[in-house]
């Protein structure tokens, strides 16, 4: 249940806005919902009355999270994840705004559908909900969606999910109509074809398995592409949603080096594990794009810690025990991972592979910047989503404690160290471990 919105002090915190390059230890106001100072100093003395002060001390508070990439069931697929349980599960992450896919039952490829997500995550999310619509039709990648009326109707950006556009004419089209409209083009950079029957990365585990591999070139190759249409669309933008190997990272870098609006996510699975984690068969950590070799995951995190890969998402892909308990050559791919992002994350940060500012940015900053979306940053006037972090207390991840439908979570029976402990939007507490 949400809290009641009384004026809050966080006192003696350290405080990351990314946003600002700020890391400093200092005090933070909150009050009617926004953000009034974020600074060295405030103290006790002068605000608002009845305010509620709470001591921080040992404590990060940051900009709640962004998540650019998370299913959600509704409509057509509730049981495997509502608004109200992905909105439960995202508040006890660190996630005060979910951004969630097109690929439901209805397709989100017409402004009513739109419409419909924004109404019933209004009426049952406690987090922020904001919807991509589908790139094509009924995601078969032939006949663009209208892409301008979406955009007024609440899309944030565009994608056909995790299916890729393999008729290159529709996306340079897609990629030239989405300019005049400023929308952002997210796309699943994926070749079908060379992927074929394939579950897990190519190479000699797989081998060693007896699993059908998928070479990292079926990423690179349609990222290649998709770059290179970038450029005939003459100032198109342009997402590549899940970036997994260091070959992609190459063709990148090449794009942002020659000027392009090109950005990039890595979810969190493919920064944190590999593919000798899938170990005896755990379908578990069965993923689309499949988890890659040790080389690509170092290359990944250092490729945030540079900027070059500009978001880190959970690409939260709830999956029915049904689908998941099979051989690992039937199972479906997909994890989930609203409620343990950023946990996930402070491994890279526990083990001086990244700064924590740098993924923060990652997961809050910088996707907010790219959809044109609020949050992100704690600067005074902003919208207060903000979270409480607790960096250094150690926990279990149990799936029969996570707060969304499905339990298919890779990091079942993980230890982790640091968690979210509050989470608060538009200044409301809407998740708290007390």
């Amino acid at each position: 249940m949400l809290s009641d919105r009384r004026p809050i002090l966080f006192a003696n915190a350290r405080i990351i806005d990314p946003s600002r390059d700020i890391d400093i230890v200092g005090d933070l106001l909150i009050a009617d919902g926004v953000i009034r100072e974020a600074k060295k100093g405030i103290g006790a003395a002068g605000v608002p009355e009845g305010t509620d002060v709470v001591d921080c001390r040992n404590k990060v508070i940051a900009p709640g999270l962004v998540d650019m990439r998370a299913f959600i069931g509704e409509p057509g697929a509730a049981s495997r994840e509502s608004f109200a349980s992905g909105s439960q599960a995202a508040a006890a992450g660190g996630v005060t705004t979910i951004v969630c896919q097109p690929d439901t039952s209805p397709v989100i490829d017409d402004p009513a559908t739109v419409d419909y997500v924004l109404r019933r995550a209004r009426d049952t999310a406690i987090v922020h909900v904001h919807p991509m619509a589908a790139i094509t039709k009924g995601l078969k990648g032939k006949e663009m969606t209208e892409i301008g009326l979406l955009k007024a109707a609440g899309a944030v950006a565009f994608t056909d999910g995790d299916k890729s556009i393999t008729n290159a004419q529709v996306m340079r089209r897609t990629l030239t109509y989405a300019r005049d409209f400023d929308a952002l083009i997210v796309h699943q950079t994926e070749d079908p074809n060379l992927n074929g029957d394939g579950v897990m990365n190519e190479g000699e585990f797989a081998a060693r398995l007896g699993l059908l591999g998928i070479p990292t070139a079926a990423e690179t190759i349609m990222l290649e592409r998709d770059v290179r249409l970038v450029d005939l669309s003459a100032g198109g933008r342009y997402h590549a949603a899940s970036v997994t190997c260091a070959p992609s990272l190459d063709v990148l870098r090449r794009a942002k080096d020659a000027g392009l609006n090109v950005s990039a996510s890595a979810s969190i699975n493919h920064l944190t594990l590999n593919e000798n984690d899938i170990g005896p068969y755990r379908t578990f950590l069965k993923m689309s794009p499949p988890l890659r070799h040790e080389r690509d995951r170092t290359a990944l995190v250092q490729a945030v810690a540079k900027g070059l890969i500009d978001v880190i998402m959970s690409d939260h892909n709830p999956q029915d025990v049904e689908t998941k308990r099979l051989p690992f050559a039937e199972a479906a791919a997909g994890a989930i991972g609203l409620e343990t992002m950023l946990t996930a994350g402070l491994r890279l940060v526990h083990s001086n592979e990244i700064e924590l500012i740098t993924l923060l940015r990652a997961m809050s900053t910088r996707p907010a910047e790219l959809l044109g979306l609020p949050g992100g940053t704690l600067r005074p006037g902003a919208p207060a989503d903000v979270i409480v972090i607790d960096m250094d207390v150690p926990w279990i991840v149990d799936p029969d404690e996570l707060k969304s439908k499905c339990g298919n979570t890779p990091f079942d029976e993980a230890r982790m160290t640091g968690r979210v402990v509050r989470t608060i939007v538009a200044g409301r507490t809407v998740y708290e471990i007390v």
